[in-house]
């Protein structure tokens, strides 16, 4: 129907007959000329309808409302002098009309597209129609091409696509499974995948050696601003490769992905241990973007005259006393701002939050005179404290105290708004912990199939658990965790063990994997991978709030998708055919 796209005109079509598809923008009569901005795929033009030229076509563009759908041929001409549109692609020429077609007419919108204002329930509801904004249209666009260009990179490193099942086995050893009844197997169930983490380690035991697959993945857990029930993940594994050949390509794959798409990244990233992190930044996803490192000075205030600090401080394995220092805080914040600070860390689990204010005659502050002089300047050193800075103290249990810390390093970033919003800073974050024990339980920390850090004799030597290694890794960007993977267990032997300790039995851990432990027998070569949440790249890379933005129909935060209303009651027929019936609770 369309001789050209809008994004296409420009002066050298200036003469030229063309004939262009697509909504009203926006309708302006100015007093008998009608201006129409139609919109297509991805650029807007301005359509000229003026009754000297065509007094059939302006009639038409009489009836024309906004969103109404259109085809209209006309003559390309340019703009008048000092009438031009530099915001737009299009803005040196327009379409003189000859003829217009209202393909079909449009109700009044339910909100003005593009009004980020709008709630956002309403914009769900009617998410077809936000689709139709620029700024829609350029998150998928890029989207796709982030897409294009990991798939080509990957195929220039020798990697092969496959797909994995959609409906497979329950494993529940993360978040929980989205369940799919069996109508043939009455009773039993499929799961969709968390990941597609078993079959992909099974395919390097098949001997594919380089694997990836843009993979649909479902987790049935609680929402947040950065994840979905259903979302999508660029998968790679590769065999006989250790931990440095994994990172090698994905910074290889990250490099292309972005620049591609004109961002400027480097080639290789920055490394922080797991332990690093934690102690110096309160998180296992720094955002690099700005310092704020938070030091250890608990031995200090081991020797102080405050009973609680100095309780505190004759446990340093169980507990923290964190210092962070905000450089020309006493002069950026109040005295009254300083003790607010201390409602907002409560709310994590904090009894306090001491601090100071380095002053030209040394430290000042509430917690001044428990200290004596030396140790005064021993609190300076270590912070590299100067005058003006302002310095903040937590105590307590070590989790507590790293958790609350950290979530405070970041309110204050916020508070002095110093995150630069151009910066794309990358960070490896390795050597993460094995295990880790929640109310008495062992759990993966990664997930079962995680190449522990083993002793020399290649077992497990150790006194607390949680201080085993794995070789695994996460990709952080920006303070969000991009992705992350690890090197495999591969032998039979080491799995089972891993199993022993996370209390999975024999019987159990054959139920559930029998099928993984039987493929180790048969040969698996060493392997090793990542995973790297697509949804999450396009978020930060187009500069998103959301990643619900970069979903073409996404869930809200309570997994319902407004636009259809599922997840939605089915008839009894269709219960009866999978053998399955409700039952009334209290609470339905």
């Amino acid at each position: 129907m369309r001789t050209h796209y809008c994004a296409e005109i420009n002066e050298s079509h200036i003469g030229q007959s063309i004939t262009l598809c697509g909504w009203v923008a926006s309708r302006r009569d100015h007093g008998g000329v009608i201006f129409i901005d139609i919109r297509d795929k991805d650029q807007v033009l301005q359509l000229v309808c003026d009754p000297a030229d065509n007094t059939t076509a302006h009639k038409a563009a009489e009836g024309v409302r906004d969103q109404f759908v259109l085809v209209v041929t006309g003559k390309v001409r340019a703009r008048g002098e000092g009438l031009e549109n530099p915001n737009l692609k299009t803005g040196k020429v327009e379409i003189v009309v000859d003829e217009i077609i209202i393909e079909n007419r449009s109700l009044p919108m339910p909100f003005e597209l593009g009004d980020m204002k709008v709630n956002e329930e309403i914009r769900l509801k009617y998410r077809y129609l936000e689709l139709r904004t620029q700024r829609s249209y350029d998150i998928f666009k890029l989207r796709s091409k982030v897409t294009m260009a990991a798939r080509n990179a990957l195929d220039e490193m020798g990697f092969l696509e496959v797909e994995t099942p959609i409906i497979t086995k329950s494993t529940p050893e993360g978040a929980r499974d989205y369940l799919v009844p069996s109508r043939v197997h009455k009773g039993e169930f499929y799961a969709l995948p968390q990941s597609p983490q078993l079959f992909k380690q099974l395919l390097m035991v098949g001997g594919f050696d380089r694997y990836f697959q843009i993979a649909k993945c479902f987790r049935d857990e609680d929402l947040r601003a950065d994840r979905q029930p259903e979302f999508t993940q660029i998968d790679v594994e590769m065999s006989f490769c250790d931990q440095e050949d994994v990172i090698t390509v994905a910074e290889r794959l990250i490099y292309e992905i972005f620049t591609k798409n004109g961002l400027s990244v480097p080639t290789t990233f920055n490394r922080m241990t797991h332990t690093h992190a934690m102690e110096s930044y309160g998180s296992d996803k720094p955002d690099m973007r700005y310092d704020l490192a938070m030091v250890d000075v608990i031995d200090i205030f081991e020797r102080c005259d405050n009973e609680i600090f100095s309780g505190i401080a004759k446990s340093p394995k169980k507990n923290r006393i964190k210092a962070l220092k905000v450089p020309n805080g006493d002069n950026i914040f109040s005295k009254r701002q300083m003790k607010g600070f201390e409602e907002y860390v409560r709310k994590f689990g904090a009894q306090g939050l001491g601090y100071f204010q380095m002053k030209e005659d040394g430290l000042k502050g509430p917690l001044a005179k428990f200290f004596t002089d030396e140790d005064l300047e021993t609190i300076v050193e270590r912070c590299q404290l100067a005058v003006g800075d302002a310095v903040f103290f937590g105590a307590g249990e070590k989790k507590t105290v790293l958790d609350y810390m950290g979530r405070f390093r970041i309110f204050l970033a916020e508070e002095m708004e110093i995150i630069p919003k151009d910066k794309f800073e990358f960070l490896w974050v390795v050597d993460f912990p094995m295990f880790e024990v929640e109310d008495g339980r062992t759990k993966a920390l990664h997930h079962p199939f995680t190449m522990p850090k083993l002793t020399e004799n290649g077992g497990f030597d150790f006194e607390d658990i949680e201080d085993i290694q794995s070789i695994a890794y996460d990709i952080v960007l920006n303070g969000t965790e991009l992705g992350g993977g690890s090197i495999r267990i591969h032998k039979e032997a080491i799995q089972s063990e891993v199993f022993k300790l996370l209390g999975i039995g024999e019987e159990e851990a054959a139920e559930k994997f029998g099928f993984l432990l039987d493929a180790l027998k048969f040969g698996a070569p060493p392997h090793g991978g990542f995973a790297m949440g697509l949804d999450r790249m396009i978020m930060l890379m187009s500069g998103t709030e959301s990643i619900r933005d970069v979903i073409a129909f996404p869930k809200t935060q309570k997994a319902q998708c407004l636009l259809t209303q599922a997840p939605g009651i089915v008839d009894e027929e269709q219960l009866k055919e999978l053998g399955l019936r409700i039952r009334q609770t209290q609470n339905s």
